[in-house]
């Protein structure tokens, strides 16, 4: 296998905070980026728009978009007509699982990644997960990501035939919502090419006052940086 090859990198890219901040972490570990991003027919699909912009900006080598209805399954105020929670006192957010977590949504958008990394012949699949600063996810959490990569060392044919071992990156997860904008702001992310909100407007602002929303403003005012979302 080509040097080159070894330096190719997966990353999950839905467009938000986290994951711009993920893309730069990996630009400046010297990979060439390789963004997957999924039109998971998501209520907010203003966070498609930024990711394609952002994806230009920083320059990656290929941005794939995978069209998955998940819609058709449900479960979820991000796909369905559920109500987005709004307001929600920040020490109440790690305490229970929120309506806008969509089933499996994790181990269904790593599977592609891992999937694309195969076929690029890379080991290294990033994602911008984080158990600090977040909504109560389960897939978010250390151990979910500590399985999966056993998953995918266990059932795809370069993993078990030797020539790869297949590595999940979760450079967030031990970050505060905070510390991983002063990280993105020392690599040069434009955060105006970021989007957090689950229940924007029609013109595609921020509402100010979901789950997503509150981490975001607390960041930014932690973090001592001016925050640039547009909110209605």
């Amino acid at each position: 296998m080509k040097n080159a090859e070894l330096r190719k990198a997966v990353v999950l890219f839905s467009g938000g905070l986290d994951s711009t901040t993920c893309v730069a972490i990996a630009k400046s570990m010297d990979f060439e980026i390789y963004a997957l991003s999924f039109d998971y027919h998501q209520r907010h699909q203003a966070e498609i728009h930024m990711a394609k912009k952002a994806a230009t900006a920083m320059g990656v080598a290929e941005h794939m978009i995978l069209n998955l209805p998940l819609e058709r399954i449900g479960g979820s105020a991000l796909t369905s007509d559920l109500e987005v929670p709004k307001d929600v006192p920040l020490e109440e957010m790690k305490s229970r699982i929120p309506v806008t977590y969509v089933p499996a949504r994790n181990t269904i958008f790593l599977s592609f990644a891992l999937a694309w990394a195969e076929v690029l012949e890379t080991q290294a699949i990033f994602v911008g997960v984080n158990a600090l600063d977040y909504s109560g996810y389960p897939d978010c959490r250390p151990q979910f990501m500590q399985a999966f990569e056993r998953v995918a060392n266990l059932g795809t044919k370069e993993g078990v035939e030797g020539r790869l071992r297949f590595k999940i990156h979760t450079p967030l997860i031990d970050l505060t919502k905070a510390q991983i904008i002063q990280k993105g702001m020392e690599l040069g992310v434009d955060y105006g090419l970021t989007h957090s909100c689950y229940d924007p407007d029609d013109q595609g602002r921020a509402c100010g006052h979901c789950d997503s929303c509150l981490l975001r403003k607390k960041g930014f005012a932690e973090a001592g940086v001016p925050d640039p979302t547009i909110y209605g």
